[in-house]
């Protein structure tokens, strides 16, 4: 009875919320159908408009070129502005001297947090941690709410195989599954329950679609794939962030099957639309409208028309929109109902907002000033940036350091303070960011004594130096010879008892327009490290990076590697954690790193080809292989070390047979065996061995972060269903097809114990 009672009064309270929001919905169509009726073609072609912000400053708002085409009702919303009160200033534009009152929406490029910056999405994704992540967003969301921003272009979630692209540093890695969980969480973070309070804004898939698939790692390029491709490995992420409720998608600069994505309707009528139920609005990219016309889709006039066609309905900069799109329906090019759906859109995203009810919602100044950069956002950014390091490498327990002594930190990267945040930090002030010669400073005091040298540039080319250190985040070239830079580090290092060797890219050697051929560590950085090791001392590499590198040399010869990405603006406290002990580290990656270049691209779930090479083997002639390198990746999918170790049972199933409408248990046991409390990512590893289409070597199909401590054993366990078993067939049908399959539980993609089963 109480079981009953209780369902009812769930389905009582299901009934009334799916009420409610009917309701809202309603009053919202009635609010827009009504403003709509009152509006010209020219107030709705405005609304279609997202330009930046341009040279808008504090108390000059009304006098600036924006303000002028605001009081026109040609814009529909702005991009790269902040603060409360300059928001303020240029939305008052839009309420008050506009005819009919239509507030703007205002965009930001808040990526991975606001002031207080967490870890680059790629190191973040390498926490395996969903609260975690959740949380980053949430604060990013309060903290840019607070200064007057209701919407970002945040999650990408492209997937990534080519360590060449820069903006791999931008996204969650090469996995489907972990990539949607990801999505998921970013947008929850983001967008909370309620859009429409002030301290929640509007978050914006991107880049949809297949952008972290360009050919040659090279950005802006050409992307050529099957749709079974699309539908099992690309597609999931940005899927899983619709149905998450995301409220907004952006294009990609690509093309997709020969038609740019910014005009492919394919893409955002037929899947977004009318497959996934996408009811939100579509934004291209900065000038991805203009940029039709050099991959030949005709002038701007053409593509413009081309995209509203296709589904888009707000352009980003370009004006393409706003410039041509009336002289189209004149000329029967495309119709009224196209212009007026793609209008209700936006406006139904500020409803959603709650700008309409309260245009100034986001521009409150106290909360501007006590809700930004607090010391509680900053510990959380801390926490999580020592969560995301991966620790590749700790022959002889080298690692943690002990705070004793002396300890010699070199590097370009040792007291780099304005790269810490890494690439698409735009709100951060760099100054107040931790560099890490200020995060050891402060965590050994007066233990231990810390000295510090640059040892060497970036790398030895200038120019090259110059495009990977922009925006404000220069590292200071030193002009001296690379000897004499070199020899004074020497001299210091053979004074310590441990060497931390800070190397690695710079902030903006990855990132957008960043896409590197080369992708091991820069050479005279090379030359110092293999210096400083001819010293005898212990040698600890702390690798700065956006991406995977090329690391083989490093890794037989280098005692111990912890790869920090680019942590935050907490960044030199959270190393400083990890390295002396006071945090274990427990980042897995969530990108394959190549042994060389010539590897890439290179990922865990790839399939076999019809003449594999056998497990364990390095070359066999007329097989799939290289003759100068194994197939086998550095560093596995999911790889990770700890300061401890743990072992893992062999796999118990709760039945071979799964059948349908059933599920099955796999479970492991694992132990903290060492001496240190530990958090392990226990992965589950699911593989078809016969099936329609060919299919993957293994997939992600589950995970979970658990903590023990030493001696401290845990039963873990994943249920599997038939709906874990999917995928999509040669019809693009979502299937599961009865069969044999392995599961594979571990560490890592490669470390793992097995157990067969059976789809009945």
């Amino acid at each position: 009875m109480k079981f009953l009672k209780a369902s009812l009064f769930l389905l009582t309270m299901l009934s009334a919320g799916a009420i409610a929001q009917t309701s809202r919905d309603a009053k919202m169509d009635q609010f827009i159908s009504s403003l709509m009726q009152k509006m010209t073609i020219d107030e709705k072609l405005g609304q279609l408009n997202l330009p930046g912000a341009g040279d808008i400053t504090t108390g000059q708002a009304s006098s600036s070129d924006i303000a002028k085409k605001i009081e026109e009702g040609k814009v529909g919303g702005l991009f790269n502005i902040k603060t409360a009160q300059k928001i303020r200033d240029v939305q008052k534009i839009a309420v008050e001297k506009t005819r009919l009152k239509i507030p703007l929406i205002f965009g930001m490029d808040v990526i991975h947090g606001y002031q207080t910056v967490f870890p680059i999405p790629l190191g973040l994704s390498c926490s395996w941690d969903m609260p975690l992540i959740e949380r980053s967003a949430r604060i990013a969301a309060i903290e840019a709410s607070a200064d007057g921003i209701n919407w970002t272009f945040s999650p990408m979630t492209d997937i990534s195989r080519d360590a060449r692209w820069g903006r791999a540093s931008e996204g969650s890695g090469e996995d489907p599954y972990l990539g949607s969980q990801i999505a998921k969480a970013m947008v929850r973070g983001y967008q909370g329950d309620d859009l429409s309070r002030n301290n929640t804004i509007m978050a914006c898939v991107k880049h949809f679609a297949l952008y972290g698939a360009i050919e040659a790692g090279r950005d802006y390029n050409t992307v050529d794939m099957s749709r079974v491709r699309m539908y099992n490995e690309y597609f999931p992420p940005y899927k899983a962030a619709v149905e998450a409720g995301v409220g907004s998608v952006m294009t990609s600069f690509n093309e997709v099957e020969g038609v740019p994505a910014s005009a492919n309707k394919w893409l955002f009528t037929d899947v977004l639309r009318k497959q996934w139920g996408f009811n939100g609005f579509v934004v291209t990219d900065y000038t991805a409208i203009n940029e039709m016309v050099d991959h030949g889709l005709g002038d701007l006039r053409t593509v413009s028309a081309l995209s509203l066609k296709a589904g888009v309905d707000m352009d980003m900069v370009g004006e393409g929109f706003l410039g041509t799109l009336k002289q189209s329906l004149e000329e029967g090019k495309i119709s009224q109902q196209e212009i007026d759906m793609a209008c209700r859109r936006v406006l139904e995203a500020k409803y959603k907002l709650g700008l309409f009810e309260d245009p100034y919602r986001y521009c409150n100044i106290k909360r501007s000033k006590t809700e930004i950069f607090t010391p509680a956002h900053r510990k959380e950014a801390r926490a999580t940036a020592a969560q995301s390091f991966v620790l590749l490498k700790n022959d002889h327990n080298v690692l943690p350091v002990k705070k004793s002594g002396t300890i010699a930190l070199i590097g370009p990267l040792a007291d780099a303070t304005e790269n810490m945040t890494g690439t698409w930090s735009v709100a951060a002030d760099f100054s107040k960011s931790v560099s890490l010669l200020n995060g050891l400073k402060s965590a050994v005091g007066k233990q231990a004594k810390i000295v510090y040298a640059k040892g060497s540039n970036l790398t030895a080319d200038p120019k090259l130096e110059e495009r990977a250190t922009m925006f404000g985040k220069s590292l200071r070239r030193d002009n001296r010879s690379a000897e004499e830079i070199r020899n004074e580090a020497i001299q210091i290092a053979k004074q310590s008892d441990v060497i931390v060797a800070a190397l690695g890219e710079s902030a903006e050697m990855s990132g957008e327009s960043s896409s590197r051929t080369d992708i091991g560590i820069p050479d005279v950085q090379q030359e110092l490290l293999k210096e400083l090791l001819k010293t005898g001392k212990p040698v600890v590499l702390v690798l700065f990076t956006g991406r995977p590198l090329t690391l083989k040399w490093e890794s037989e010869n280098v005692p111990a590697i912890l790869n920090v990405w680019f942590g935050g603006s907490e960044a030199g406290d959270a190393i400083a954690d990890v390295l002396f002990g006071d945090v274990n580290p427990s980042g897995k990656l969530s990108m394959t790193f190549p042994q060389v270049v010539g590897q890439v691209p290179l990922f865990y779930n790839h399939k076999n080809t019809g003449r594999p090479l056998a497990e364990g083997k390095w070359f066999e002639k007329f097989r799939s292989n290289y003759l100068d390198v194994s197939n086998d990746p550095l560093y596995p999918f999911g790889f990770g070390l700890s300061y401890t170790k743990f072992e893992y049972s062999d796999i118990k199933l709760s039945s071979n047979t799964l059948r349908h409408g059933q599920e099955i248990t796999a479970s492991v046991t694992v132990r903290n065996a060492g001496a240190v409390e530990g958090k392990e990512v226990v992965q589950l590893y699911i593989r078809d061995l016969v099936g329609s289409i060919t299919r993957p070597v293994k997939e992600l199909k589950g995970f979970q972060k658990i903590s023990l401590k030493p001696g401290e054993s845990r039963e873990v366990s994943f249920k599997i269903t038939e709906d874990d078993l999917k995928f999509y067939n040669s019809n693009l049908d979502f299937v599961a097809e009865p069969g044999d399959f392995k599961l594979f539980i571990g560490t890592n993609s490669r470390d793992v114990r097995e157990a067969d089963f059976k789809l009945e």
